[in-house]
This record gives structure tokens, C-alpha cells and sequence, in this order.
């Protein structure tokens, strides 16, 4: 059978709802949101005044530590060392 192909009929295939009952299934299947680029993953209290967050923003991870002595020091986590030195004294960030 040369050229042979199955074809649904119009009643045999699903129809998608339309109008207001097809609008409110794409509101509800979609996400609401969007995902976060912020996030607080861990953190801890160190003493009554001091804490270490743990936080993962655009997909770079800092580790912040707070005190009520002054500003919040930024430390990244994702960025390797160039040299023997920099390992034992990683790079503060502060804004």
C-alpha cells in the first residue's frame, strides 16, 4: 500500500478548551513566579550581635559575616585561588 497514512478524524482527536475555560488552563499551568536569583541558604549565629550567612546569588555562592562593629564583610566562595599565597588569605569583599 504505496502512499498509505493513518489519519485521525476530526472527532477522534483532542480538542483544546478555548475562550475563557482555554485561558484559565495556561494561567494555571504556567509558574507564577520566576525563579529567585537570591537565595539565603544557611545561616548561623555566631554570638548575641554576629552572624554567617551563607548566600547563593546568580549562581555564585558568598559566605557574609555581620557584626554590629561595622560593615558586612562579603567573602566569594566560587573563585579559586591564583597563587600559594592568596590560599591562606582568601579576598574580602565590602561595598
Amino acid at each position: 500500500m504505496v502512499g498509505f497514512t493513518t489519519r485521525m478524524s476530526a472527532a477522534a482527536r483532542p480538542q483544546k478548551p478555548g475562550g475563557l475555560a482555554g485561558w484559565l488552563l495556561n494561567q494555571l499551568r504556567r509558574d507564577p513566579r520566576p525563579q529567585p536569583s537570591l537565595a539565603l541558604l544557611e545561616r548561623i549565629t555566631l554570638a548575641p550581635r554576629q552572624s554567617l550567612a551563607l548566600i547563593e546569588a546568580d549562581g555564585r555562592r558568598f559566605l557574609i559575616a555581620t557584626s554590629a562593629e561595622g560593615a558586612p564583610a562579603f567573602y566569594p566562595l566560587d573563585q579559586k585561588p591564583t597563587s600559594h599565597r592568596r590560599a591562606a588569605a582568601p579576598a574580602r569583599v565590602s561595598w
